[in-house]
């Protein structure tokens, strides 16, 4: 049973390694993403979340099937919390859910608080904020401090009133961060097309009067 288990990494290694070079955007750094896929076997347990953690940072696709399999087998916390973000990473919505469910344990809070302020946008939080305990609740507002954006705003206001005063101060602390990043980026308003002298054609170029 073993060397069958052995056996099918080393086919899910293989089939990694020769869907890496299409995962690797033109230009970019050349990273061997395969042998950073084969340290997720090591016996080093901060190795195997150091490899999980720079596949998620590729977003390496090929190696989805490769890290589903050490999900299943790693037994160390911490590597099984940086497997769930690489494959989120890598196209695995559902593995959001165990990050969540960790924001509420103390020792693992710091770590997913990291990885989730990664996010290229909100989004994915919104639905879960009304759906967590007061703990989960905070440190959501905390990453979304870091992500949020003028939607956000909206969203989190009904915090800011909470009786809980933890999730109140929590819900003001990100209320004023996102303030402060919004009123950084300025607003691109759209071109207003200006009729030219001929029929039908407009100017693009001009800014608007």
């Amino acid at each position: 049973m073993k060397s069958k288990l052995v056996l099918t990494f080393a086919l899910l290694a293989l089939f990694a390694a020769s869907a890496s070079a299409q995962d690797e955007p033109s230009g970019a750094p050349a990273v061997d993403s395969a042998a950073v896929a084969r340290k997720l076997s090591s016996r080093n347990a901060f190795e195997r979340r150091a490899a999980a953690e720079e596949l998620a940072r590729l977003a390496s696709v090929g190696h989805r099937r490769l890290a589903e399999g050490y999900r299943a087998q790693e037994k160390d916390t911490r590597v099984k919390l940086a497997l769930d973000w690489a494959l989120y990473r890598m196209g695995k919505n559902e593995s959001i859910f165990p990050l969540v469910d960790a924001l509420d344990e103390k020792k693992q809070a710091e770590q997913v608080v990291g990885y989730l302020r990664q996010l290229e946008g909100p989004g994915p939080l919104y639905v879960f904020l009304d759906r967590v305990n007061g703990n989960t609740r905070i440190r959501l507002l905390e990453v979304l401090a870091a992500v949020g954006d003028r939607d956000t705003l909206e969203r989190i206001k009904p915090f800011t009133e909470s009786l809980d005063p933890l999730i109140a101060d929590a819900a003001k602390f990100a209320e004023r961060e996102i303030n402060i990043r919004v009123e950084e980026t300025p607003v691109v308003e759209p071109k207003r097309q200006r009729k030219t002298g001929k029929v039908g054609s407009v100017d693009e170029t001009q800014p608007p009067s």
